[in-house]
């Protein structure tokens, strides 16, 4: 197989951190080559400097055996190279046709498209991976997992020769995954070679056929599926064997924290009842749009239910606000938190103590800055997150710092009742084993958490219970011990 890209002795800086020491890197044409590495280790900068965006300080790059002497954003595209990243960077107001035809219309110019070319070069980058969209659907109101399709149909109008498809599943249930890891192969198998990046490892021992593996700007090793198991490209990942154990939860006297009784909301949800204990984790699991995030909602005040009971330690709480739910002990971290979590621009102290600005006030009414530090510091070592500086925009951490830094915002307030909505998406392993642990430590200290996930294999050793949850309905609740994954995965999957 020859090879299409290399990359050697990489080097590349950012205000004196080094993010890139000496990578050396090759891609071979028609090549399904993972890259894995926990949040921080190299993996963004090595795809910018591919994908052109960012210019490395000292090092060689060669593609198709021709050194490149600066490899812009539009060289790469006109070399057959494209990315796809998390955002998909589509247009929600623009058919799908338009979508994928637009690099098209956007080389051709002139005032007047021609609707029937648009459609026809949609219609052929479709038939190149074997799919059928509606072409005149507009892409912002798809599943996420179609428009997924969308951004690599839109890649196809051009030649090309190297898919960077960055964390493509971060956003996707098991059913869309299965389709866009087809996808995939049928992509290599037309002599496309993809370089996918994941934090989920069971789909890179799926897909590839090398996994190149970072750890703190470096390359560790580059290595065929067939000579690594999970746990030693996990050790490799992050330096140091993580324990795998399973949660469990004794105490069955413990007090009932919160019971939800009946609770309805009009296309979201009907007549859910469950109850959660002091020190219990329950799992709540489900497809995407099966209701479990809109009963999230419903129990933080955003969206509050329309009929139905709720009850906080025995008695009943109207939650019709955040304040409302805040007031009652309840914290909730979101499923989105870039958008609903953090403010990107602000600082990690400034979004650390959102919540609790009340309670650091000086004697003139004003947020005192020495107590916002200490508060913010407090939760910065608490939760282990790595910032060099809390004044720092939150935008600069990784995605599993960030996450840390959500959790810490509503930990700080002190609640009896944790609610995670999807806490370890678009986390690396080492990140998310760290979350884990102190959600336990949270239970252990008589915190009564419900753990949302997508993740059958997180409720499972991070749970006690997992209720199962289907077209706005709980469908079901097992205990987790003695349980497997793929067990509890057929019952969310079933029809009835």
């Amino acid at each position: 197989m020859n090879e299409f890209l290399r990359l050697e002795k990489i080097h590349k800086s950012f205000a004196g951190v080094h993010a890139l020491k000496g990578v050396d890197f090759d891609l071979r044409q028609g090549e399904v080559h993972c890259l894995v590495g926990e949040n921080g280790s190299g993996k963004s900068t090595i795809i910018k400097i591919i994908s052109g965006v960012l210019q490395p300080d000292t090092g060689r790059i060669l593609v198709e055996g021709r050194p490149v002497e600066h490899l812009g954003s539009a060289g790469t595209m006109a070399r057959g190279i494209q990315v796809i990243y998390q955002d998909l960077s589509l247009f929600p107001n623009l058919t799908v046709a338009e979508n994928i035809a637009l690099p098209e219309i956007r080389e051709r110019g002139g005032r007047i498209v021609d609707w029937g070319r648009v459609k026809t070069v949609a219609r052929a980058a479709m038939e190149r991976i074997r799919v059928e969209l509606d072409l005149d659907a507009e892409v912002g109101e798809l599943p996420i997992g179609v428009q997924q399709l969308v951004a690599i149909c839109r890649a196809l109008t051009s030649d090309l020769k190297l898919l960077i498809l960055d964390e493509p599943t971060a956003s996707l249930n098991d059913r869309d995954i299965a389709n866009l890891l087809a996808v995939v192969r049928d992509l290599q198998a037309h002599g496309i070679a993809v370089l996918f990046v994941s934090h989920k490892l069971n789909e890179v021992f799926a897909v590839a056929e090398r996994i190149t593996i970072f750890r703190d700007g470096e390359k560790v090793a580059t290595l065929p599926p067939a000579e690594l198991d999970e746990d030693r490209l996990v050790s490799l990942m992050t330096g140091r064997t993580l324990e795998k154990r399973r949660f469990t939860f004794a105490d069955g006297a413990a007090r009932t924290a919160l019971e939800v009784r009946g609770l309805s909301l009009r296309n979201s949800f009907e007549d859910v009842s469950f109850a959660l204990r002091a020190g219990e984790i329950v799992g709540l699991t489900g497809l995407r749009g099966s209701g479990r995030t809109e009963l999230a909602l419903a129990l933080f005040g955003i969206r509050p239910a329309e009929r139905g009971e709720i009850l906080v330690d025995g008695r009943p709480a109207r939650i019709r606000s955040v304040q409302d739910a805040v007031g009652a002990g309840i914290a909730y971290v979101p499923e989105n938190r870039l958008v609903q979590g953090l403010v990107m621009k602000h600082s990690v102290a400034a979004n650390a103590t959102a919540a609790i600005l009340d309670r650091l006030l000086g004697p003139l009414g004003l947020v005192d800055p020495a107590r916002r530090a200490e508060a913010a510091a407090h939760w910065i070592k608490t939760l282990g997150v790595k910032v060099s500086d809390p004044a720092v925009a939150v935008q600069t951490l990784s995605g599993g710092n960030q996450q840390k830094v959500v959790i810490g915002k509503w930990l700080a307030t002190e609640p009896r009742i944790l609610i995670l909505d999807s806490p370890t998406v678009g986390v690396d392993v080492g990140a998310k084993s760290t979350i884990h642990d102190h959600v336990r430590g949270l239970a252990a200290r008589g915190m009564a958490v419900l753990l949302i996930t997508d993740e059958v294999s997180e409720a499972v050793a991070n749970a006690n219970r997992i209720l199962i949850m289907r077209a706005g309905r709980i469908r079901g609740e097992l205990g987790t011990a003695g349980v497997e994954a793929d067990q509890v995965q057929r019952l969310v999957e079933a029809r009835a």
